[in-house]
């Protein structure tokens, strides 16, 4: 048994961008591409269409940028089959004038990350996207910590302004636990009508591949994975678990592996991503993962003990 409504985005190098400032080879995507085409997901999302004014091109890769012309490089001569291309835009760190009209563009799908207190933002990117030709999303970061009203206001928003075909729970900071994952599933659904409930989980806990389940099992018909859960800290719910989990016949297993092999693997030895304690100690206090990821970067990251003291003193236990 499946369900058919559920569609898989794999942001493998989109999230996984945020691991090494999107500094990926053409070659490491196009095989990227290549395997999700392959494996019949139903979207892949290439990078972030973010602004050159908030991010420098000598320092982040083409992939936070997202360019017609590479997007194009990527794409050529692949078959996509019925898999389509998506970008995301920051709300607070992208413009809609970046938007190509619709046609003269590769991209299908327009995925808006936004905080709830730059939601009016987001609004207006969907806004412009749709009535360029794009479908959206609208991607609410950081969840585990909006727990005040301004959450239901911006799920009224969202819902009473944009033509979004789905709306996100973030768990940005690998905190969710399932119950609370059912928990919003239902808020969502009180406040959204006409628009899927989306699921994107963070690996802190080891409980990304897990929530996700929840998600679904609650109405979540659109879930988020990257090709061996590759992602900025802990990572990321793996996208050929999911597809193995769904047992839906339109995806394949076998593309996935080889693109993990050929392309996934050799990432290992750049990138330090994955379950590691200090990731688990900033799900655990439900905050930003950037102190762990500097810890995991210097001399002394094996010393869990003085970074739980550290992040404990500052944040509480």
């Amino acid at each position: 048994m499946y369900r058919p409504e559920i569609r898989v985005v794999d942001c493998t190098i989109r999230d996984g961008g945020l691991a090494n400032n999107s500094q990926f080879t053409l070659e490491t995507v196009r095989a990227v591409y290549k395997a999700v085409c392959g494996a019949g997901v139903d979207y892949v999302e290439l990078g972030y269409r973010n602004s050159r004014e908030f991010f420098s091109s000598d320092k982040y890769g083409a992939w936070r940028f997202c360019d017609e012309s590479d997007l194009r490089k990527v794409t050529d001569g692949v078959d996509p089959g019925d898999t389509k291309v998506a970008v995301m835009m920051d709300s607070h760190k992208a413009f809609a004038t970046d938007l190509l009209p619709a046609e003269e563009s590769i991209v299908k799908l327009v995925r808006v990350a936004t905080y709830v207190k730059d939601i009016d933002k987001a609004i207006h990117i969907c806004q412009v996207a749709a009535d360029k030709g794009y479908d959206t999303t609208v991607n609410i970061m950081a969840v585990s910590r909006e727990g005040s009203p301004f959450l239901d206001e911006a799920l009224d928003q969202i819902e009473s302004e944009t033509k979004a075909l789905a709306v996100y729970i973030v768990d940005s900071y690998g905190a969710l636990y399932s119950e609370e994952v059912h928990f919003l599933v239902e808020k969502y659904q009180m406040h959204v009508k006409t628009k899927e409930i989306g699921g994107h989980f963070h690996n802190n806990q080891q409980l990304a591949f897990a929530n996700t389940i929840e998600s679904i099992i609650k109405g979540a018909n659109f879930v988020d994975g990257t090709l061996m859960g590759l992602g900025r800290g802990s990572g990321n719910c793996p996208t050929e678990l999911l597809i193995g989990f769904l047992k839906n016949p339109k995806f394949k297993i076998r593309p996935l592996l080889e693109g993990i092999q050929n392309a996934i693997l050799p990432l290992q030895q750049k990138i330090a991503w994955g379950y590691h304690l200090p990731y688990m100690i900033m799900g655990l206090i439900n905050q930003h993962p950037r102190e762990a990821i500097q810890w995991m970067e210097g001399d002394r990251k094996d010393d869990i003990l003085e970074f739980w003291r550290q992040m404990t003193e500052a944040y509480g236990e």
